[in-house]
């Protein structure tokens, strides 16, 4: 039986196995959506591919963790998020402490996000673009949020930082974007 028709699950218990036909099974299913979610982090076309790459190894080497307990892409693109931000935090001096010290103040939620914009008039292009615009760690709390789906709370976790500062950058960031989206 081909290994391109087995599933997730059978195709983990060999890698588990140290099958290497397996790992690049796998690696074949998840490399180019993983590629994106470090693209979006490290914003370099070659560091993604590195990360990704150091991710996958990463994965693989510690696949003995998995314990099915969230569905494997999901449990990888969290190993993939986390290289990418050390990657970027090594390579950018991203200080969580200064996020922390710029952030101490907590704001209220602002006016809702979509309020002034008409969406049918933007693309998708000029929405990421205008997101990639943005200071690092307005960007970095974006992506994370609305590209990766994370939530408040593991952003937080992610980035090192206080839940009340994520929400305070969260907040900050959706209406810094919001305010160069009317621009457009």
């Amino acid at each position: 039986m081909s290994l391109s028709n087995q599933n997730i699950e059978e195709l983990i218990l060999l890698c588990k196995q140290k099958n290497q036909q397996a790992q690049f099974e796998v690696y074949n299913r998840y490399c180019k959506a993983m590629y994106n979610v470090a693209y979006r982090i490290v914003k370099d076309v070659h560091f993604a591919e590195d990360v990704m790459q150091e991710g996958f190894l990463k994965a693989f080497t510690k696949i003995e963790d998995y314990k099915q307990e969230v569905a494997f892409g999901a449990w990888l693109k969290r190993i993939i998020v986390n290289c990418s931000i050390d990657f970027y935090k090594k390579n950018n001096q991203f200080q969580p402490e200064e996020l922390e010290k710029t952030l101490s103040k907590v704001v209220e939620t602002t006016s809702d996000f979509t309020e002034n914009l008409n969406f049918n008039d933007l693309k998708i292009k000029q929405v990421l673009d205008t997101i990639q615009s943005l200071k690092d760690n307005y960007r970095m709390v974006l992506t994370l949020f609305f590209i990766e789906g994370y939530d408040q709370e593991e952003i937080s976790e992610i980035l090192n930082i206080s839940y009340a500062n994520c929400r305070t950058t969260l907040s900050r960031a959706k209406d810094s974007l919001r305010k160069k989206l009317l621009e457009i």
